[in-house]
């Protein structure tokens, strides 16, 4: 049964969700329906990467993750794990990696409905002309990562016990 707990940090909500050992869901608002409230080891784990991301002590994530689409999404999302902590990329270039080089539009929905917000650093996507697009916690958000991210880079003391 999957369990979750929804977490306030600095300039977002996030409701962080579990089931079988691995994170499935980070997603900006409520809890889904039929997820039972609980704080268990695992999510307060990912709570607490969340909170040294956010603090410039962490540039990727360890908890495990478990997602499930169709194989073109999950050929998405993995590529989104591998764009750097820092940089972007644009839909174009995720839907080359992903072996669909005319899939930008099917890029843009597979990053639309990515269930693990953050982790899984749909963020990092951007327009063909370097704009911001849609992003599910507002482009406030993904512009405020994005800066975070950019001003640890340049930050002397950032990362020094990135995970």
């Amino acid at each position: 049964m999957a369990e979750g707990f929804v977490y306030s940090f600095q300039f977002f909500n996030l409701a962080i969700c579990s089931e079988n050992g691995a994170i499935t869901a980070a997603l900006f608002g409520p809890l889904p329906s039929g997820v039972t409230v609980a704080e268990n080891p695992l999510i307060k784990a990912a709570a607490s990467q969340i909170t040294e991301y956010l603090e410039h002590n962490r540039a990727s994530f360890t908890v495990p993750l478990a997602y499930s689409g169709t194989s073109f999404q999950n050929a998405v999302w993995k590529n989104l794990e591998k764009i750097p902590y820092g940089e972007t990329r644009t839909y174009k270039e995720i839907a080359l990696q992903a072996g669909s080089p005319a899939a930008c539009r099917a890029v843009g929905q597979a990053v639309h409905v990515n269930p693990i917000s953050i982790f899984i650093p749909c963020h990092r996507v951007i327009g063909w002309n370097g704009k911001l697009t849609g992003f599910a916690g507002g482009l406030d958000v993904k512009q405020k990562l994005l800066e975070l991210e950019q001003n640890a880079l340049f930050a002397p003391f950032a990362l020094s016990n990135a995970g």
